[in-house]
C-alpha cells in the first residue's frame, strides 16, 4: 500500500464511521471498487485509533464530567447525573461485547465478501428511513437527561447490530435511539459516546494482531498518514452531523447508501 492509499482509506473512515453510510462497508467497497489490495491488520488497527481519538478529543469534557462524578459517587459526594450517562454507555455497551465475543470469526468472513456488505448496506437505509418515519409519529424528542437504561440497551442492541459489515454502527444507533424517543442531536451524541468503547476494544484487538505481525508490507509512513487521515476526517463528521441533525432527517443517508449498494451489487454480477 502507498501513502496516497493510506490517504484515501483514511479519509473514508474517518468521514463514513460517523456519519450513518458504514465505515466497515466502505472500507470493503472502495479497496474493491478501485483494484486495491486488502490494506491487512496494521492498517486496519490504526484507522481505529485514528476515529477513537477523535470521538475521545471531540468529548473530552463529557468523558472527564462523567468520569469525576462517578469519582464523587464513589466518595459519597453528589455526581450531578453525570454517573448515570457513563452507566448507561457501560450498559449499552454490553449486547455488541457478548455478541463481538461469540461470533467474531463469523462476521470477519462477511468483510471479503462485497454482495453481502452491499445488501447490509441496503438494510442500514431501512433503518434510517423507519426510524424517521417512527420520530414523525412520535413528535417530540427527549433529550440526553431523560435517557434511561433501557433506552441504552435497546440503543446496545442496535450497535450490535453493526457489527456486520454494511450496517452503520452510527445509523442503526441514532435509529435505535430515535425509536426509542430520544431527539435527533442526543441519538447522535450518545451513539458517539456509546461508540467509544467498542472502538477502544475493536482497536485492541487489532493492535494485538499488529504486535504479533508488525507493520509488515504496510509500512511506517502510511500507517501514520492513515492515522492522521482518519483522526482529522473523524472530529470534522461529529461536528457536522451533531449540527447537521438540529434541523435536517436522516433520509439522505439512506438514499445514499441504496445508491452505493444497488452500484456495488450490479458491479458484482456483471464481472
Amino acid at each position: 500500500m502507498d501513502i496516497f492509499q493510506a490517504f484515501i482509506l483514511g479519509l473514508v473512515q474517518g468521514l463514513t464511521e460517523f456519519l450513518p453510510v458504514s465505515s466497515s462497508g466502505h472500507l470493503v467497497l472502495v479497496p474493491w471498487w478501485l483494484g486495491w489490495e486488502n490494506p491487512g491488520l496494521a492498517f486496519d488497527a490504526l484507522l481505529h485509533w485514528g476515529t477513537l481519538m477523535a470521538v475521545v478529543i471531540y468529548f473530552w469534557r463529557e468523558w472527564w464530567e462523567m468520569l469525576m462524578a462517578l469519582v464523587r459517587k464513589v466518595r459519597g459526594l453528589p455526581a450531578q447525573g453525570k454517573d448515570h450517562l457513563l452507566l448507561a454507555i457501560l450498559a449499552g455497551t454490553i449486547p455488541a461485547a457478548l455478541l463481538g465475543v461469540l461470533l467474531e470469526d463469523f462476521f470477519e468472513g462477511l468483510f471479503e465478501q462485497p454482495a453481502t456488505v452491499a445488501v447490509f448496506m441496503i438494510i442500514t437505509g431501512f433503518l434510517l428511513v423507519f426510524a424517521e418515519r417512527w420520530t414523525r409519529v412520535l413528535q417530540q424528542g427527549r433529550p440526553i437527561e431523560k435517557l434511561s437504561y433501557l433506552d441504552a440497551v435497546f440503543v446496545g442492541v442496535g450497535q450490535a447490530l453493526a457489527i456486520a459489515p454494511g450496517i452503520s454502527r452510527s445509523g442503526s444507533t441514532i435509529a435505535a435511539g430515535l425509536v426509542r424517543g430520544l431527539d435527533r442531536p442526543t441519538a447522535a451524541r450518545f451513539s458517539f459516546l456509546l461508540g467509544t468503547p467498542i472502538i477502544f476494544g475493536a482497536g485492541l484487538l487489532k493492535l494485538k494482531d499488529l504486535a504479533a505481525i508488525g507493520a509488515g508490507a504496510t509500512g511506517f509512513a502510511p500507517l501514520v498518514v492513515g492515522f492522521l487521515a482518519a483522526f482529522i476526517l473523524g472530529v470534522l463528521a461529529i461536528r457536522y452531523l451533531l449540527r447537521y441533525l438540529q434541523n435536517h432527517t436522516l433520509t439522505i443517508f439512506a438514499y445514499y447508501v441504496w445508491a452505493v449498494a444497488l452500484a456495488s451489487l450490479a458491479r458484482y454480477v456483471l464481472m
